[in-house]
């Protein structure tokens, strides 16, 4: 089935009279699977839908983002498991409930190279084995297989966690970052600096991207502008949006020297519409499937859309 919806509506169809007692997919299309459920069931939790349910298997995305709504559809916390798989090979998996990093598969036909994430963009940037690594720092992943690619980058950013074994986070996408005023703000800092704060005041997030206003109103400093949809939004949105700049000029201290210096102003938040996101993928023909929303952007063209779904 080529159309996304009819896709949902038919695996609700098939699945909604089964014992489901481990779910897997990306985070936010499985989100959309859970509220047709609902839909079907009356607004019923998918506990009470699948009585059996205690596993979810995600990968893809950071799941942190949508845990909260996510769990709040499911109608209780269950166990999550993250897996690190694409189309190029199956590279990494969590391999404990107490641990979030996931465990590389060194051994599983891939040879590994690593590219420190600043000098991605060099003309000879340097490529490092796993006998090089450091810990905590940003690389772009390079793939060797033995299906035949080589030197091959596939997008993504990790940190190593652990030497003994290599454990890695997933940390974003090597395009994927705001640095208009060179401040390199990636996918993690913001979505930890955003969680940070929802989760302390039990705020949940359907979804959200970043991108740079470099061209505000006359007498107005620049800034990043966040277009967040909310399953249930702050009672003040300005209070929120500062403490969300506080602790992303906590993450980066590049973002705090362009606040301190007077370069940026704080981050504002924009209230958009339900289903924002989803009607967006929908007009551009990439609801479900792999696709997903850029986490950050460091030109327009999505903030220029998104504008039109502001509330």
């Amino acid at each position: 089935i080529e159309d996304w919806e009819q896709k949902v509506d038919a695996i609700v169809a098939e699945t909604i009279n089964e014992d489901m007692t481990l779910i897997s997919g990306i985070p936010p299309w499985v989100q959309m699977y859970f509220d047709r459920l609902s839909e079907k069931s009356n607004g019923k939790k998918i506990k009470d839908i699948f009585k059996n349910f205690s596993l979810f298997v995600y990968g893809g995305v950071n799941y942190e983002p949508y845990r909260a709504k996510i769990e709040a559809s499911i109608g209780k916390k269950i166990d999550a498991i993250e897996t690190y798989p694409a189309s190029e090979g199956f590279i990494a998996y969590q391999d404990s409930q107490q641990d979030k990093s996931l465990l590389l598969l060194a051994k599983a036909g891939i040879f590994y190279e690593f590219i420190p994430a600043d000098e991605y963009y060099n003309e000879n940037p340097t490529r490092l084995s796993l006998a090089d690594i450091e810990l905590d720092k940003n690389y772009a992943l390079i793939l060797n297989t033995s299906a035949g690619l080589w030197g091959y980058s596939i997008g993504d950013t990790v940190k190593f966690v652990s030497k003994n074994p290599y454990k890695i986070l997933v940390t974003g996408r090597i395009k994927h970052f705001i640095s208009a005023f060179g401040e390199h703000v990636i996918g993690e800092e913001v979505e930890q600096a955003i969680l940070a704060v929802a989760n302390a005041e039990g705020i949940e997030i359907t979804e959200f991207t970043v991108a740079p206003q470099v061209n505000p109103p006359a007498g107005e400093l620049p800034y990043h502008e966040w277009f967040v949809e909310f399953a249930n939004e702050p009672k003040d949105l300005k209070a929120f949006s500062e403490k969300v700049d506080l602790a992303l000029q906590k993450k980066n201290i590049y973002y705090f020297d362009l606040i301190e210096g007077k370069i940026l102003q704080q981050l504002i938040i924009r209230s958009l519409q339900k289903d924002a996101f989803v009607n967006y993928m929908r007009a551009e023909g990439k609801l479900g499937g792999q696709n997903k929303v850029a986490r950050l952007s460091n030109d327009r063209k999505l903030a220029e859309v998104l504008e039109g779904y502001i509330k």
